[in-house]
């Protein structure tokens, strides 16, 4: 059987390679997707947001993907000095930062040759450093060696400044009643809540319980209290989504899940999620600058965070966190769009 197929005039391909993030998919679309102009990676995510959406919706919703799909576009960078551009995408729109797609396009661009692994800059280790312009700004990630030395084991980032905005903010949820949470950014911002205060634990048992849930507080959230970040471009003035916090046992320092977007469940535990926790932490005396702690994911994974700076944003007292995790290629895409199919653009079940 040959690689690869021929399509019909007027048809579109579109050529993936897929992976997963501790458990969190990130399809890497690598050929087929139309040129994305403007000058800065903002400006690249509202252009797609006006103009490609109906290519979003294709690849992340069924039958091609499903309600928790997540994906990416690799672009030329904004900066002189960055090695790679990145969009974020999901089941609602494009996302301003993400943790976990990070460490998996450095997983696939390195071991599938869309970064230049030679043109990279090298830490005291020799271990490749890319500079990568997300939305929310420079994130740089190194590449730790596996096994095999010349494939990628582990991959460390670190974020973009990430600060307390809010912490205590009482919301009234309808069906919870007054709800405490913490709103912090990460890369965007989330509201961060025990679990236990609404009876929900981050278990696969909660699922549906906690999707429910986190979409009450995050529209809670959003008619109560204004976001605005004190230095950012106005398109980071949005709740990404509610992050559950479960303490935990043993070097295991906690629990945590993300639910995003329209219902979306993290399946890691959210780079920039444990992010933002790490600023909180850190504001509260129990993350001192170069002390590690373990985080776990609904499903068991996890990611390590560390506070590898402090600094502010603004007013605000920040720190610059360090996420590691692993990811893992799962496979490679050719996918077609019929312009005749009635569901050419998807369809989105929750």
């Amino acid at each position: 059987m040959k690689a690869g197929f021929g399509v019909p005039p007027g048809w579109t391909r579109i050529e993936t390679i897929d992976a997963h993030t501790a458990g969190e998919p990130l399809r890497v679309i690598t050929t087929g997707w139309p040129e994305i102009p403007g000058d800065t990676i903002l400006a690249r995510r509202q252009f797609a947001r006006d103009h490609h959406d109906a290519l979003r919706r294709a690849l992340m919703w069924e039958p091609r993907g499903h309600a928790d799909m997540y994906g990416c576009i690799l672009t030329e960078p904004e900066t002189a000095d960055g090695d790679v551009g990145v969009l974020f995408m999901h089941n609602e729109g494009y996302s301003t930062m993400c943790g976990h797609g990070i460490i998996g396009l450095v997983k696939v661009g390195l071991d599938c040759g869309l970064l230049d692994r030679a043109g990279l800059q090298r830490d005291a280790e020799g271990r490749p450093v890319t500079r990568i312009d997300t939305p929310a700004g420079r994130v740089t990630a190194t590449a730790h060696p596996g096994d095999d030395p010349a494939r990628v084991g582990r991959v460390s980032f670190r974020n973009v400044p990430s600060f307390v905005l809010e912490p205590n903010l009482q919301v009234e949820v309808p069906g919870f009643g007054p709800v405490r949470c913490d709103i912090a950014f990460g890369g965007a911002f989330y509201a961060y809540v025990e679990a236990a205060d609404m009876g929900l634990t981050v278990g696969p048992e909660d699922y549906s319980r906690l999707i429910d849930a986190g979409r009450r507080v995050k529209r809670a959230v959003m008619e109560q209290y204004e976001i605005v970040h004190p230095q950012g471009d106005r398109d980071l003035n949005f709740l990404y989504g509610t992050i559950f916090v479960q303490e935990a046992e043993g070097d295991i320092h906690s629990r945590n899940v993300c639910v995003f977007a329209e219902g979306e469940v993290d399946r890691s535990p959210t780079g920039t999620g444990v992010s933002g926790r790490a600023a909180i932490h850190h504001s509260r005396g129990e993350l001192p600058p170069g002390e590690t702690i373990t985080i776990e994911s609904i499903i068991g994974s996890s990611f390590d965070v560390s506070v590898v700076a402090e600094t502010t944003v603004g007013a605000l007292s920040a720190v610059v966190p360090e996420v590691t995790g692993t990811a893992h290629i799962t496979g490679r895409h050719e996918f077609t769009i019929d312009p005749e199919d009635p569901l050419r653009e998807g369809f989105f079940l929750r």
